[in-house]
């Protein structure tokens, strides 16, 4: 990945939707280059998802912290958790919790049945569960 790939990623965190047109004469490229690296980048895992973000104000967000079952591998319960309808991201972390998960909603009646989904996960034990107020 060079610095090109680095700026097309950044364009597409900023919006998803960009043309590749667009990105091209932001990037220096042709429209059909800009459409092939991102293929690429698709293709090697480095691009895993396009997603939507809803506003805050729109929905709702949480972080929940959670503490694995050392005898269950973490990777495999990260997994599990990652297929739950309204887990944006898990990140396999360091410290006194083993994944932290990432989960959104239109609003809080869903985001609390994805959290009460996610503590029936087999290798499950513990979870911390805090509710985002505001994002910048």
């Amino acid at each position: 990945m060079d610095e090109t790939d680095k700026q097309i990623i950044k364009l597409l965190k900023d919006d998803a939707r960009a043309a590749y047109g667009d990105m091209g004469s932001k990037v220096g490229l042709s429209e059909g280059a800009v459409r092939k690296r991102i293929k690429t980048l698709t293709d090697e895992g480095v691009i895993k998802k396009f997603t939507v973000k809803i506003s805050l104000t729109e929905g709702a967000q949480a972080i929940t912290l959670l503490t694995a079952n050392p005898a269950h591998p973490t990777h495999e319960v990260s997994k599990r958790i990652q297929a739950i309808p309204n887990v944006e991201t898990t990140y396999e972390v360091s410290g006194e919790y083993d994944i932290v998960a990432v989960i959104s909603g239109i609003n809080m009646t869903e985001v609390n049945e994805c959290i009460e989904k996610i503590r029936m996960v087999e290798g499950i034990m513990k979870t911390n569960t805090m509710i985002v107020l505001r994002s910048s």
